[in-house]
């Protein structure tokens, strides 16, 4: 396992695929899928089902709580997958202070495309009424280092096999940082 590259951070808005895709890279390219979902707090989760979007004090105590499970998984000596909206600039540099050398996938896609998407998941607390504030909190990682943005309405593998490659030469940090 490369050490520069031994956690990542599958990114996106609701109805991307983050968990689709997750599971694809943990099955392709090894690691334990952890899905950041599980981690939210009952409160937040019963904001979320009532349609209210979370603010960033509702996401500060999960985002701490998910960087230590990625501390954990690591310690365990396994490379965790983690599943995250990571929306925000601020989300993603405290998930890199638990993991300075963060990798993420951005999973992009359109607000329409995410709703279709949304809309057709049963059983989900994520409504689609909260699709435009995912949108309006989104800030992307485009030049942000160790990020690969992925078109999230390609095939699952192909998307799953496109990490996979990003992943491979990535032992040269300088190829790392500008994939």
């Amino acid at each position: 396992m490369n050490p520069s590259l031994s956690a990542i951070v599958v990114m996106g808005v609701a109805g991307c695929g983050k968990s689709s895709v997750g599971a694809a890279i943990a099955t392709r390219s090894g690691g334990r899928l952890i899905e950041g979902d599980a981690f939210h707090p009952a409160a937040n989760i019963a904001k979320m089902s009532a349609g209210i979007p979370l603010n960033d004090d509702d996401r500060a105590g999960w985002l701490v709580r998910l960087g230590q499970e990625l501390q954990a998984t690591l310690a365990a000596g396994e490379r965790p997958i983690l599943t995250c909206s990571a929306l925000k600039r601020r989300y993603r540099d405290t998930l890199r202070q638990a993991v300075p050398e963060l990798c993420f996938v951005f999973l992009e896609l359109t607000p329409q495309e995410a709703e279709k998407r949304v809309l057709a998941r049963p059983g989900h607390f994520m409504p689609a009424s909260l699709i435009d504030s995912q949108f309006a909190a989104l800030e992307p990682p485009h030049a942000e280092p160790l990020t690969l943005a992925l078109d999230a309405t390609r095939p699952l593998t192909t998307l799953a096999e496109d990490v996979h490659q990003w992943l491979k030469p990535c032992g040269e940090r300088a190829l790392a940082r500008t994939a």
